[in-house]
């Protein structure tokens, strides 16, 4: 019995561990994706990224052994079309929106992820973590709605990347509990496989009608994006195997303050009262779901 709790408490430490790292590399991609600074589109991006992927995975499925295919085949194509159309618009929030406000906006969907865990898959979500999800979304309408009556840089935030912006939320939300599912029978690296796999025969229209050729530094951003965006997809899918889909939400708040701190030390963003206050929000909510692991079953 003791050896059988040891077991669980270390896979909620390695669950928290991968979970803070995927915000972590994933808040380097949305660096490498503002420094491009738009010139080369959405689409073009989402491939270049997903071959990365496609193939690094791959090598690591040959390594390992692993059939590739997978057992819920329906369900990987889902979560693929889900995982892609989520790209998409967070992908494109980025480039439309100061760092700090594209990010805190995308982190709106803890909630949207409690509620299908709980609609879609059954998944028991203990009152803590509605506390830490309301928490989390208070410190995100704190920072966000100056940013909606003001500007960063004397610019309004346009209606329409906001939109963007929360749909990526919710497709990342929907995303997260097909993997939550897909981790009871599947092996992780077939449900990585499977997000380039779908994003690419998706991107290749969207090159014919339009490309723009990477130069000099854009190419090293380029491959930032492959390797932080796969890097953070195996820890999530990792993290998501060994936690709810409400607690991996929660902790993954984290990303927040990474982008924060991005934002303020490559990208100039002012740093003001508002998001101060807001990321006490959104620490308190981490703080509050580690705390909780201690009785998690």
């Amino acid at each position: 019995m003791a050896s059988q709790t040891l077991d669980q408490t270390k896979e909620k430490i390695e669950g928290v561990i991968t979970l803070i790292g995927s915000a972590f590399a994933f808040s380097l991609m949305t660096v490498c994706i503002k420094q491009i600074g738009g010139r080369i589109p959405v689409a073009e991006l989402v491939f270049f990224r997903s071959v990365f992927s496609l193939s690094i995975t791959k090598i690591m499925m040959n390594r390992a052994r692993v059939y590739p295919w997978g057992v819920n085949k329906k369900l990987l194509l889902t979560r693929g079309l889900i995982g892609t159309g989520a790209l998409f618009c967070v992908f494109k929030a980025i480039e439309s929106l100061p760092l700090a406000a594209a990010t805190i906006i995308q982190y709106t969907y803890p909630i949207f992820t409690a509620l299908f865990a709980w609609l879609i898959i059954g998944e028991e979500t203990k009152k803590r973590i509605f506390i830490s999800i309301i928490l989390g979304w208070i410190g995100i309408q704190v920072v966000v709605h100056p940013l909606w009556i003001s500007s960063t840089k004397n610019q309004p935030l346009q209606l329409s990347s906001i939109i963007i912006a929360l749909s990526g939320a919710l497709l990342t939300a929907l995303a997260y509990i097909t993997v939550r599912k897909l981790s009871e029978k599947e092996n992780r690296l077939v449900i990585v496989f499977y997000f380039p796999l779908v994003s690419i025969p998706i991107t290749i229209p969207f090159l014919i009608e339009k490309i723009v050729f990477p130069t000099g530094i854009e190419w090293a951003y380029i491959l930032g994006i492959g390797v932080f965006t796969q890097l953070g997809q195996l820890l999530i899918t990792n993290g998501l195997s060994l936690l709810p889909a409400g607690y991996a939400s929660a902790i993954n708040y984290t990303q927040v303050v990474f982008a924060t701190i991005w934002g303020i030390i490559i990208f100039s963003e002012p740093l003001n009262v508002y998001i101060l206050i807001g990321a006490a929000f959104v620490l308190s909510a981490t703080l509050i779901t580690l705390t909780g692991l201690t009785n998690l079953q």
